[in-house]
Order: structure tokens, then sequence, then C-alpha cells
């Protein structure tokens, strides 16, 4: 099977005609019809229907005229990038990060450049809502967005999963891993991430309390410097924990553990191929 195969059979299917689809393609009729007749005997099946007074497609036709169109489309699309990679002309990837992807991103970005060496980088962080616009309005590529995603307009697709860790005073510290129902007198601090702070509260409530809820956690590391100079609460964060602390404040898991999805948010009407590359690059 060539290309050359699938562009005439694609070209004779949307004009219903082999002189038509011939002049169309600046070649001479009897090319056409050889070459369309090969790919039916290539493939084993009957493409079109002809007579002398019409070309229809058979119902094989139909479903090869939808897998020859993307595979022409992926060939194109193959071409155009390789004319700019040849050209030396870079393009621009801008993309909306999230806290704690430092490694993902380096990683996926030496993937991409592999085959794209003058890619160019825009880095922005934003909120999750902020990210959405942006994508919609083509201001972005594509995000990082950790939690659920509700956006049907965009293409979302989830990479990774991160596990949550509990930041909580030394006293509370349990190596097999911190109960939440252990952690029902403290007041619990959440970050301004209405999905974490939903599935949290959730986690809470399944353990069988109603949290109690203090001040919003604005900066990470100011909230660590309270707890750990007598201002008792809890909080979570994303990634793994370690298990360790600086004596007053640890960091370690939840038992069961608590995970939250990391997802690749790319607008609308983005390149099918392209869309791919980028999950393949930053899974």
């Amino acid at each position: 099977m060539e290309l050359r195969q699938l562009r005439y059979f694609v070209t004779v299917a949307e004009e219903l005609h082999f002189g038509k689809a011939a002049a169309r393609l600046n070649i001479v009729q009897p090319a056409v019809s050889q070459q369309v007749a090969r790919l039916e005997r290539e493939l084993g099946l009957q493409l079109l229907d002809r007579s002398s007074r019409h070309v229809r497609l058979t119902g094989d036709g139909e479903r090869m005229l939808r897998e020859a169109r993307a595979v022409l489309s992926a060939a194109d699309h193959a071409e155009q990038v390789a004319a700019e990679l040849s050209s030396g002309r870079c393009g621009v990837l801008r993309i909306g990060t999230a806290p704690g992807l430092r490694d993902r991103l380096e990683r996926g970005l030496t993937t991409l450049r592999a085959d794209a060496p003058n890619l160019d980088v825009q880095l922005s962080s934003r909120t999750t809502t902020e990210y959405l616009t942006a994508l919609r309005s083509g201001e972005l590529d594509v995000a990082f967005v950790r939690g659920e995603v509700a956006a049907a307009d965009l293409r979302v697709i989830e990479l990774w999963r991160d596990p949550l860790s509990v930041v909580v005073p030394s006293a509370y510290r349990s190596d097999d891993g911190v109960k939440l129902i252990d952690l029902a007198d403290l007041p619990l601090r959440l970050p301004p991430n209405p999905w974490l702070r939903e599935v949290v509260i959730a986690a809470c409530r399944d353990a069988g309390f109603e949290p109690i809820l203090g001040r919003p956690m604005d900066d990470l590391e100011a909230t660590v410097v309270e707890i750990s100079t007598g201002t008792p609460a809890w909080t979570v964060i994303y990634g793994a924990g370690c298990g360790t602390g600086d004596g007053a404040v640890w960091v370690g898991r939840f038992a069961p553990p608590l995970t939250a999805p990391g997802h690749l948010v790319v607008g609308p009407g983005a390149d099918t191929h392209c869309v791919d590359a980028l999950a393949q690059a930053f899974a």
C-alpha cells in the first residue's frame, strides 16, 4: 500500500468520478484507475462500485475512506514538522505548570527537543480556572492540572497520580501512616484549591468526622513555620512524604493512602498527533 494509492482513492471518493479526480490530481485518468484497482487488490476489498453511469463507495469503501484520510493527515503533518526542523524554524510551546513538576517538565522537554532542538518554551503559573480560560482563548497551548477537570470542550488526559502527604506536629507522627481519624481534634489548613479541599473534606467525612477548618494555607513555608512554633494544625501537600521533619513537624503518608490525578489539558482544535506526542513525552 502506498500513500499515492490512498491519495488517489480519497480523491475519487470525494469526486465520485474518475475523470474529475484525474483532473484534480493533474494526471491522466488511466493512472488513477490503475492505482485504485491495485489498492483494492492489495487490500482484498472492493472500495468502489463502478458502472457506466456512476461511481459509488461501497460499505468497505466508506470505512476505508475515514482511515485513508487519517493516514494522509498524519503523513502531511509529519512532512510539515520535518520541513520546520530542516529549516531551523523554532516553535513556541506555552505551558501552564503546577507546583512540584520540575522533574517531569525537564524530562518531557528534553524528549521534545530531541526532535525540535530550537523549541522555545514559555511557562506560566495560574489557577486551574485561569488555565482553562487561557486554553480556550488560545493564550496557552497546554496546561498541567492536578485534580479532576470538568471541561468537555478541552482534551483532558490523565498522565500520572500523585500521592498526598500530611504535614502534622511531630506528636502525631506515625511511621505506618497517619490515620485521618487521629487528626479529628486538629484544625485543617488547606490551600485555595477547590478540588483538593473537596477531596480531603470528603475523606475526613468517610473516616467518621467533620474536619475543623482553620485558616487557609496561602503559603506552605509560612504554614509549616506556624505549625512548628506552637500553632497546632495539619495540612496536605502533593507528593510522597519522606517521613521526616525538623523535629517539631513531621511529613509522611496517610493510611490508607490518598492520591490525586495529574492531567495534561490541551486546547480545542489541537492536532491529535501533537497531543499524542506531548502525552508520551510528559507521561
